[in-house]
């Protein structure tokens, strides 16, 4: 089973052009996609639809999309109909198989001053693999504060490891005649985290590396996926800066793969595709089996 993640930057290529085309093309193939910065009526690529857009390229994907927020970017009355733009943007998980239950995770947020601060989300989808059921979840940092990051992590964190506990986004649905679905414990997070590897809020999520025995393996962390497959180094660069491509002092990695402990056997192989162009950022691969 081969999952992807991408932050497509609402469509926008190194080049500065705007190409559905490049962020499918680079993602078609695997079993579940995650992508974030996805938007409909953006000012900045033309306000394209790319939820429909992504959908009529990717026509063979269950899909859900979650916006984290919808500004009003135009009002009128048309024809006696009142009708409001928004501006939204949000992620999107695709799946091969059918997506059994989802939610919009919004996550902690504190009002900004001189700097942009929007809402951001982790959307989870509930899907049924080779390996079981599983929650994926695509997920958009904060890109300033190791702050807000942190509490961003904790609540979700707890999120991922309280499933069971607090139903995720149905329960009890026997009482309209529905079959329950199940609370697996299994579970992947994927997405841009916007931090670095050994951060306060990467150890926060992963945890810490002991000077013996290494990362330990155990329930109440996640893992990351390359650390477990030793992959290091450039190999993970997963964001070129836009305005200096060819800097490689400003590239870096701060979109991730973690899943929980109970995977962490069936992580088989992890890679950045170094070639996609549609973004800033590149899209991680993962091979679970």
């Amino acid at each position: 089973m081969k999952l992807v993640t991408y932050n497509v930057q609402y469509g926008i290529g190194l080049d500065g052009q705007y190409s559905v085309e490049r962020i499918t093309d680079a993602v078609r193939g695997a079993d579940v996609i995650a992508l974030q910065e996805v938007t409909r009526n953006n000012p900045r690529n033309g306000g394209r639809d790319m939820v429909a857009e992504i959908g009529e390229a990717l026509p063979d994907y269950f899909a859900v999309y979650g916006s984290n927020f919808e500004a009003n970017i135009g009002s009128r009355i048309d024809n006696g109909r009142a009708i409001t733009t928004t501006f939204q943007l949000g992620n999107m998980v695709l799946s091969k198989t059918p997506i059994h239950l989802s939610r919009n995770l919004l996550l902690p947020r504190s009002r900004s001053f001189e700097m942009m601060n929007f809402q951001r989300g982790a959307l989870e989808a509930l899907i049924e693999t080779p390996l079981g059921f599983i929650r994926f979840y695509s997920i958009h940092l904060d890109h300033r504060s190791p702050v807000e990051r942190a509490s961003q992590i904790q609540f979700l964190r707890q999120r991922m490891l309280n499933y069971a506990l607090e139903g995720g986004a149905l329960s009890g649905v026997a009482e309209i005649g529905l079959p329950e679905l199940p609370h697996p414990e299994a579970f992947v997070g994927m997405g841009d985290f916007n931090m670095l590897a050994g951060s306060p809020e990467y150890v926060e999520l992963a945890g810490r590396p002991d000077h013996e025995f290494g990362m330990p393996l155990t329930a109440d962390f996640a893992v990351d996926a390359a650390m477990r497959l030793n992959v290091a180094g450039d190999d993970l660069v997963s964001w070129v800066d836009p305005k200096q491509p060819a800097n490689a002092s400003r590239h870096k990695r701060i979109d991730y793969v973690f899943t929980s402990a109970s995977l962490a056997k069936s992580l088989k192989r992890l890679w950045v595709d170094r070639q996609a162009v549609g973004s800033d950022h590149l899209p991680v691969w993962v091979e679970l089996g």
